[in-house]
């Protein structure tokens, strides 16, 4: 039996990893929906796409009957550990993506949800690094909810797609290093259009494992 069309919710679109998910999701013949859940807008215009725009996304009331119809979410939305409190990093990768996540679960219960974590998460929560226990239990706790299916992607460190206006300026600057890297530490290093490739192929075929390691998003990009 042919997988069901792609019908996806995208967050984090205007930073770099969202924005290359959204792009491969675009080119997709196997996505044919992309709801675009953003705090500003991303100027993009595509046949595909609807773009609600999220002042609050710890307040969904506005948005939440919008978000019904749609069989996946790829979750990039996320900020760096670096210069900010426990406090707030806590709370602006745990308790809004929860958040977020539990009104998705009941509004579609049969939805399937990608989240963008990060390689050295800790599933245990015991880890020295703070980010890497916060993102473990928002990992493990993603998992509780009554989703279909909960895929946690770790991709190591990101290429990105050319061409695309979010990169950050270390990758612009060191793109010229990634090629030696991805052959001299393969396990460390993902291209952007892998992670797309990737989250679309776990809605459409599935997969084994919960925990995608950069090995498997690899392997799940080959597909076909």
């Amino acid at each position: 039996m042919a997988a069901s069309p792609v019908r996806v919710i995208v967050t984090g679109a205007t930073g770099m990893v969202g924005e290359g998910v959204l792009h491969e999701c675009l080119i997709s013949n196997e996505v044919e929906a992309v709801l675009l859940v953003s705090r500003k807008t991303t100027g993009i215009r595509h046949p595909k796409l609807k773009e609600l725009l999220l002042p609050d996304f710890f307040d969904l009331s506005s948005i939440q009957s919008q978000m019904a119809g749609y069989n996946a979410c790829f979750f990039c939305l996320g900020v760096s550990s670096v210069g900010i409190s426990k406090e707030t990093y806590e709370r602006l990768t745990y308790q809004l993506t929860m958040g977020f996540a539990t009104v998705l679960a009941v509004q579609n219960p049969g939805m399937i949800f990608c989240y963008v974590s990060g390689k050295g998460t800790d599933s245990s929560e015991k880890s020295r690094m703070h980010w890497a226990r916060v993102k473990g239990k928002t990992e493990n706790d993603l998992q509780k909810l009554p989703f279909r299916s909960v895929y946690c992607f770790r991709p190591g460190i990101m290429s990105p797609t050319p061409g695309l206006k979010n990169t950050l300026s270390a990758y612009k600057w060191l793109g010229w290093l990634l090629p030696l890297m991805r052959t001299v530490s393969p396990n460390s290093i993902n291209s952007l259009a892998e992670v797309g490739h990737a989250m679309i192929h776990v809605v459409t075929r599935g997969y084994i494992q919960k925990i995608i390691e950069v090995a498997d998003i690899r392997k799940l990009a080959k597909l076909r």
